[in-house]
Parts: C-alpha cells; structure tokens; sequence
C-alpha cells in the first residue's frame, strides 16, 4: 500500500462504468479519491452517490487527449492535495467496433491511439512532479492487446492496448529507481456502456484487481500485466 495512510487516488473517465466502480472501491478503503472527466456535470453526477455514502470524491476536469487540459488538471491537483499516491489511467475509447484490420482507417486509428496511449502517457509525464516514493500507477490494458493470445476484434483498440502495454514496460524502468511502481490491469470483459450487456463480469469484479494493484499488491511487483491479482502473458 502506498505509504500515505489516507492516499490521494486520480482515476481517470471516473464518471462511469469501470472507472467510477474503482474510485467507489478506492473511497471505500479511504482514499481520497479524484474523478477525472471530460465534462464537470457529467463526473458532478457521477460522485453524488460516492458522497452520500459519506465518501470523499472530488471531480477533476481534464481532456487526456488536450495537453493544456492534462497540465492544467495535474497542477490543480497538486494545488490541492500536494501530493499523488495512485494515477488509474482507465479513460479509454473504442470506436471500431465490427471493423477488421483490412478496412481500418488512418483516422479511426489514430482518434484511438491518442486517447488511449498518448493520453496516458501524457498524464503520467504531467503528474510525475507529484509522484513520490511508494506511488503506484495502473494502465487499464485489455486481453485485446495480449500478443501472446492475438485479437482480431475492434484493431485499432486492440493495437492502442498493445502499445499501452508498452508504455507500461518502459515507465516501469524508468521509475523504478524512484520507488514509483507500474502495472497493467486487464479487468475482463465487464457489463459496461463499452463492454455491453453481454459481457460475463460485473464492474466489481473488473475493478477488484485494478484496486489491488493500488493498495494491496507488493511494492516489489512493477512493469507487469495483471487479471484478478494473477500475472498473464503479454
């Protein structure tokens, strides 16, 4: 666990789904938790009921994909708290679903990469002055960038969780001299606005393991890929 005893927590698309079921686990285990969201009434709405469960959440604007927008929200942060214990990069976007590689465009695919590599690594850059010694950062990758067991759905998702996974190895060498700790999550397929109504896991379960590398997972443990706890290939 982070050293702080109350941790700031910075979760980013936090006003649905996965993201805002991690900053609900996050608050509950008494962390002082940020939503990051592209529009404020959206993530307004979103921690009404985190604070009437008497839990602390704050909303966060911020556009991953603006780097005025991520420099602006990092120094806003850092205004209020001081200090960041754990960045959740879950803000992501899946656009090209029912495509194939064959007829992928330029566009689509470059719209997806900048949301959901560049984006992350843009606010792991802007946070890194607030990031101290025992802080821990988690990618929301997905089964759909393991090369070790290829995808062929939706490319341009799966390709940007392919490179985010990369971003994930580099930072983790990078900081880790900083004491500062690097995952990937992969919380499954979970009933989500992305994920459908089809999928077979609930946004608590998708959330658990993304939670535990957050507060619960050995410090020792950096620069790997993560499903419910458990190490999986990349």
């Amino acid at each position: 666990m982070p050293s702080n005893l109350s941790p700031t927590a910075l979760v980013t698309g936090g006003n649905r789904g996965i993201g805002l079921e991690v900053a609900r686990q996050l608050a509950m285990r008494g962390c002082k938790v940020f939503l990051g969201v592209r529009r404020i009434p959206e993530g307004q709405r979103a921690i009404e009921d985190l604070i009437g469960l008497g839990l602390h959440a704050e909303v966060l604007e911020m556009d991953v994909t603006n780097e005025e927008s991520v420099l602006a929200a990092a120094q806003g942060l850092a205004s209020s708290t001081g200090s960041l214990d754990v960045l959740v990069n879950n803000a992501a976007i899946l656009i090209d679903e029912g495509r194939t590689i064959l007829d992928l465009d330029s566009m689509t695919l470059h719209r997806t990469l900048e949301t959901n590599v560049a984006g992350p690594l843009r606010l792991i850059q802007a946070c890194l002055p607030h990031l101290g010694k025992g802080a821990r950062i988690i990618n929301i990758s997905s089964g759909g960038g393991q090369l070790s067991s290829p995808s062929d759905w939706s490319p341009a998702y799966c390709i940007s969780k392919t490179a985010l996974n990369a971003v994930t190895v580099q930072m983790a060498l990078a900081l880790k001299s900083r004491g500062i700790v690097v995952n990937a999550a992969c919380p499954g397929w979970v009933r989500t606005d992305m994920g459908g109504s089809a999928a077979p896991r609930s946004a608590q379960e998708g959330a658990a393991g993304i939670v535990w590398l957050a507060l619960d997972a050995p410090a020792s443990l950096t620069g790997g890929f993560f499903r419910d706890g458990i190490p999986i290939p990349w």
